[in-house]
């Protein structure tokens, strides 16, 4: 009985799972260029006009065109559609007559949160920028921690850490001038005052 209720005029053929491909004409109703998907507002289903426009799933693997995929609010669209468990899906979108799309002008925010993430993309044996520890010409380092610098332990052991993040010290170490010394003597120089 639920077979009779899914068929539409246009099938043809025996009944398979995969439900058939419909053809629609619309516009991008709205496209999140971040997440890469919207809806795109179906205006006319297999050449006949809709009297209320009906909502259809976009993802940006499905848009027909080069580079950075998504589309611009408004803009014109033919594309080829599926009923789903979850409604209706697009499975190919182009422009008008099969051409590109033509896309948003926007592009996702959060490029510069990638630049950030790439400052600690560095060699684990000498600390350089420019390549990474496999290809370091030194001989290998002895390891040491990452927040202070001492050789004498690592970071989930870091005293100084431990002290500027503990409650009551609000970011500022409570130990004594020599109670730092001792724990960062392998990381820089002594000082040749005194």
């Amino acid at each position: 009985m639920a077979e009779g209720v899914c068929k539409t005029e246009e099938d043809e053929g025996p009944s398979t799972e995969e439900s058939p491909s419909f053809h629609g004409v619309g516009v991008c109703k709205w496209f999140n260029v971040r997440m890469g998907f919207g809806f795109l507002s179906m205006t006319n289903r297999e050449g006949v006009p809709l009297d209320e426009p009906v909502d259809v799933f976009v993802h940006q693997s499905k848009l027909h065109m080069e580079g950075f995929r998504s589309l611009k609010e408004g803009e014109a669209v033919e594309f080829t559609f599926k009923k789903s468990s979850k409604g209706l899906e697009s499975q190919r979108v182009t422009g008008p007559g099969g051409v590109h799309c033509v896309g948003s002008e926007r592009r996702p925010k959060g490029k510069k949160v990638q630049k950030r993430r790439s400052k600690g993309d560095r060699c684990y044996n000498c600390g350089g920028l420019d390549h990474h520890a496999k290809e370091c010409k030194l001989p290998p380092q002895p390891k040491k921690c990452h927040f202070c610098q001492s050789i004498e332990h690592m970071v989930a052991n870091c005293p100084v850490k431990a002290q500027q993040s503990s409650p009551g010290s609000q970011g500022k170490p409570s130990s004594v001038k020599g109670d730092e010394e001792e724990h960062s003597h392998g990381a820089l120089p002594p000082k040749a005052s005194d």
